[in-house]
C-alpha cells in the first residue's frame, strides 16, 4: 500500500522497494490517494486472504492499513515513507526506505510475525499514540501547511509548536478532564495516550515519555496539568534524557490502562497517529490486546 504523496516516497525508492519485496514473493502495488483509502484496500486484501499488507508512507498511512487488517489473519508490514515515521523507528527501522525494506524482507522470509496490541478511541485504532489538546493543536497548524512538510520536515513542526504556544492555544484554563479507573480525575491542558514509546522524535533524538508503553502492555496516559514554561520544559528535558518523564504536581503519568475517558463541556482538539481529526467533547479509549499480527523487521 503506497502513499505517493508521503514526504519520503519517490518513484525511485518505490521501484527499489518493489524489487526487494518481489524476491520470492508475489507483490501487488496499490496507491492510496485520499484519507480512508488504505483502510478499504487493506480490508479487501484481508477478505481475499492476502498474507501481508505493507504500509509504505507516513504514520497516517500505517494507521489506516493497521485498521484495515485488525482482527484478521492478514499481517501488517511497515515501511517508512513519511516525515517522522515514529512507528517504524520504534521497531528499529531506519528512515531510509531502501535500507528499511531489507529488514522487512528479512522478517517476511523468517516469518517473524507476532501479535501486537493497539489502542482504540471512539471506535478508531491507533498504533503509537493519540494526542489531545496542545499536541493536537500543533498538528492542526502543521496540516494547514501540509504542502511544506516534504521540504521543511522537523523545522515546520518546531515553527507550528511555537506559533501555537504564542497565539493558537488558550493556556489559562484546563481544556478537558482525564478519567481512569481507580484514579482521581485529572484536569489537563495536554495529554498523550501512548500505545508505544517514544512519543515522537526530534531529528534523531527520541522523546521518551514512558518505557511502560509497549506493544504487549496496556495504554499509558501522560497529562500536563499546567502549561507553564517550567512544566513543559521540565517534561521535555526528562523525555530527551531517556527513561521516561516523572510524575509531579504538574505532570500526571498512569500506566497499564485498559480504559480512559477524556471529556469536557467545550470541544477540544485531538490527533491520532499524527493525523488531525478535529474537535470533540468526549473520547473513550480502550486497549485491544493482540489486535494485529505484525511482521517484525530483521537486520539482513
Amino acid at each position: 500500500m503506497v502513499n505517493a504523496f508521503a514526504s519520503s516516497v519517490t518513484a525511485r525508492n518505490t521501484v527499489v522497494v518493489h524489487r526487494a519485496l518481489s524476491q520470492g514473493n508475489e507483490v501487488e502495488v496499490v496507491e492510496t490517494n485520499r484519507r480512508g483509502h488504505a483502510t478499504r484496500f487493506a480490508q479487501d486484501a484481508a477478505r481475499r486472504g492476502v498474507d501481508i499488507v505493507i504500509g509504505f508512507g507516513g504514520d497516517g498511512t500505517l494507521n489506516e492499513v493497521a485498521t484495515g487488517v485488525a482482527g484478521t489473519d492478514t499481517a501488517l508490514g511497515v515501511l517508512p515513507g513519511g516525515s517522522t515515521n515514529v512507528f517504524a523507528r520504534t521497531l528499529g527501522m531506519p528512515n531510509d526506505p531502501a535500507v528499511a525494506v531489507k529488514q522487512l524482507a528479512g522478517g517476511i522470509a523468517a516469518r517473524t510475525i507476532e501479535p501486537m496490541g493497539l489502542g482504540r478511541v471512539n471506535g478508531r485504532y491507533f498504533c503509537f499514540h493519540t494526542g489531545i489538546g496542545y499536541d493536537a493543536a500543533v498538528v492542526r497548524e502543521v496540516e494547514r501547511r501540509a504542502s511544506l512538510k516534504r521540504w521543511l520536515g522537523h523545522p515546520l513542526f518546531i515553527y507550528a509548536a511555537l506559533r501555537t504556544w504564542l497565539v493558537g492555544y488558550d493556556r489559562a484554563a484546563p481544556h478537558f478532564t482525564v478519567d481512569t479507573p481507580h484514579h482521581e480525575p485529572v484536569p489537563g491542558f495536554f495529554t498523550v495516550v501512548l500505545n508505544t514509546n517514544p512519543y515522537t522524535y526530534l531529528g534523531n533524538r527520541p522523546l521518551d515519555l514512558s518505557p511502560a508503553a509497549t506493544l504487549d502492555r496496556g495504554l499509558v496516559a501522560v497529562t500536563f496539568r499546567s502549561m507553564k514554561v517550567s512544566s513543559i520544559l521540565g517534561g521535555l528535558g526528562g523525555a530527551l534524557r531517556g527513561g521516561g518523564v516523572k510524575a509531579s504536581d504538574t505532570l500526571d503519568v498512569q500506566t497499564d490502562l485498559t480504559s480512559i475517558v477524556i471529556s469536557h463541556p467545550e470541544p477540544f482538539p485531538y490527533q491520532l497517529d499524527g493525523d488531525y481529526l478535529g474537535e470533540t467533547r468526549h473520547l473513550e479509549f480502550t486497549h485491544v490486546p493482540e489486535a494485529v499480527k505484525l511482521v517484525r523487521p530483521l537486520a539482513p
